[in-house]
């Protein structure tokens, strides 16, 4: 799949503590309802014990999402944080088990649904930033990415077919057939759901014994034939014209993945912008929620800034309560947007958004930072991840401030040079990191990295409109930090089992917030 903007880096407009796991978790289990047909009486949810979710599922909105999305919801749901209970409710059933599998993703989701339609079966990778992949349906290979409209036409077994024809007779984007021990598998791939009477007209000889209609769960649609303009920053400065600006890139790009126009794009950006406005307003006035480690902290920067009680910071002392807001309406289970991840929602918008009130720029010109920013993240979706649990904190952390910083010297009307210099230099930074969340919680240190992102971003956009040199060309900096990451140890890699989330203060807390009911 061709990486989105609004897909892979701005987005999902969700709650919870994590995209990875609340927000893919929601699209996996609208996958699944879709494969039972809409009717589930009991579901057994099995994780790999040497990936990540066995330790993280519950405080990081796994289960959240995943009952959520059985139930139909959308991922800014209001009634997310019960949806345990309002799928009891239903009357569905749910266990959990934790068996030696092997998976080759951390984030692998195994799930039989038991209903009126039979016993099914979904396996689901949550691959980073809210984005998943169904690698399996009923022990057949499949890959379904939610950009499409999927029909699965099963038959015991049907006459030499040519999926090419068979695509255009059904005016389809592709056609793939699928074969295993039992079963024929005729997997549709459209803009719409095939429907019985075209089955038939094209199958007069083979009835399939089951019909499986999965809807796309992705807010940018993918199509036969699609192409982009350039997939890295090095593609992006060999084709661009002088002067350009990286927002007007960034539609460019995202015009040719999502067929919208500039005027749409730039319009669907500023509805982005005026949700974390709204948000950081919320967590400026103060949070509560009894499940997390952090209360409401915010509001306290301005009172002791007021007071002359900080070291004057400049345009700081406006992102990092920005920051921090955002954080809070995060664990506070308040609508947030995932950019690039919902563990670093914060970094990139608050910086954004500080930035444009001390230009006097208005949300069209915040707006197009954020494309701009866009663009910086599908450079490192392409090539790599934005998932901590494969790459550490420098998939999350490090692509916001790299994303961030260039956002900032698109705003002060840098070059393109400039623009990716900056982003360059902010990886860079950030090598290395690892993803630690104490208590399981996404929460501590993530509210640090955060405003660490942040203050990066600002550094490295100024030196890059000084005329620093970055030296290594993004292109690089991304694949060194995909190097590093594969020799990371998994503890350190959003499991809750190193770093900070391995002391002894971070086991205390988790027992305490065992106790809340």
């Amino acid at each position: 799949m061709i990486p989105s903007i609004f897909n892979d880096v701005i987005g999902p407009v969700m709650r919870g503590a994590s995209s990875s796991h609340c927000a893919a978790a929601l699209r996996i289990g609208r996958l699944a309802r879709d494969l039972a047909a809409g009717t589930t009486e009991s579901i057994e949810i099995i994780f790999d014990t040497r990936g990540s979710l066995p330790t993280t599922h519950r405080s990081q909105g796994s289960d959240m999402g995943l009952f959520g999305g059985v139930l139909g919801w959308e991922a800014d749901d209001e009634r997310l944080p019960e949806s345990a209970r309002w799928l009891a409710e239903n009357g569905v059933h749910c266990t959990f088990e934790y068996q030696e599998l092997n998976d080759p993703h951390p984030n692998t989701y195994h799930l039989e649904l038991n209903g009126p339609s039979g016993r099914r079966r979904l396996t689901a990778v949550s691959t980073g930033g809210g984005m998943v992949e169904v690698t399996a349906v009923d022990d057949v290979r499949v890959s379904i990415g939610g950009d499409f409209e999927e029909t699965l036409a099963w038959f015991h077994s049907i006459p030499a077919t040519d999926p090419e024809t068979l695509r255009e007779s059904l005016n389809a984007d592709e056609v793939i057939l699928l074969t295993s021990d039992s079963a024929v598998l005729v997997q549709i791939k459209a803009q719409r759901h095939v429907r019985d009477s075209e089955l038939r007209e094209q199958f007069p000889n083979a009835t399939p014994f089951r019909v499986d209609r999965l809807s796309a769960v992705l807010p940018v649609r993918s199509r036969r034939g699609l192409s982009v303009p350039f997939q890295s920053c090095e593609e992006m400065l060999a084709v661009a014209q002088s002067g350009t600006p990286l927002w007007q890139l960034a539609v460019e790009y995202e015009s040719a993945r999502s067929g919208l126009d500039e005027a749409t794009l730039v319009e669907r950006m500023q509805e982005i912008v005026g949700i974390l406005r709204k948000s950081i307003r919320q967590g400026l006035r103060g949070t509560e929620y009894r499940d997390r480690i952090l209360g409401a902290q915010s509001g306290k920067y301005e009172e002791a800034l007021q007071a002359g009680a900080l070291i004057d910071a400049g345009l700081l002392d406006r992102i990092i309560p920005y920051t921090a807001a955002l954080m809070e309406v995060k664990s506070s289970m308040g609508v947030i947007v995932a950019a690039p991840t919902a563990g670093a929602c914060a970094a990139l918008p608050a910086t954004c958004i500080a930035a444009g009130e001390a230009l006097g720029l208005d949300d069209v010109a915040v707006a197009k930072a954020m494309l701009a920013a866009g663009l910086i993240g599908i450079f490192i979706a392409t090539r790599w991840t934005f998932a901590a649990e494969a790459g550490g904190c420098q998939a999350e952390g490090g692509s916001a401030a790299a994303m961030a910083a260039a956002a900032l010297v698109d705003c002060r009307g840098g070059s393109l040079a400039e623009s990716t210099g900056a982003a360059s230099m902010a990886l860079q930074n950030m090598l290395g990191l690892i993803c630690d969340p104490v208590a399981g919680r996404v929460e501590v240190p993530c509210l640090g990295k955060n405003v660490m992102a942040a203050s990066n971003a600002l550094s490295c956009a100024n030196l890059a409109l000084a005329g620093f040199d970055a030296v290594i060309p993004l292109d690089q900096v991304i694949d060194a930090a995909r190097s590093v990451a594969a020799a990371m140890p998994r503890e350190h890699r959003c499991t809750a089992l190193g770093g900070l989330a391995d002391t002894e203060a971070s086991r205390r807390i988790e027992i305490r917030l065992r106790t809340i009911d």
